[in-house]
């Protein structure tokens, strides 16, 4: 019983800090943009051509 004394204050920190993580990513405009990640995937941009034989 008493490991919940060390257990709750360490949960209740992590929490926060990914809470504080998420509003951090947020506010630097980590998802504005979620169709370019999926639509960069299909273009072939940085393909050079290659020579036929």
């Amino acid at each position: 019983m008493n490991v919940l004394v060390y257990l709750v204050p360490m949960a209740l920190g992590l929490g926060l800090a990914g809470l504080f993580g998420f509003l951090w990513a947020l506010k630097s405009g980590q998802y504005n943009d979620v169709e370019g990640a999926a639509l960069r995937v299909l273009s072939d941009d940085d393909i050079e051509p290659t020579r036929d034989k």
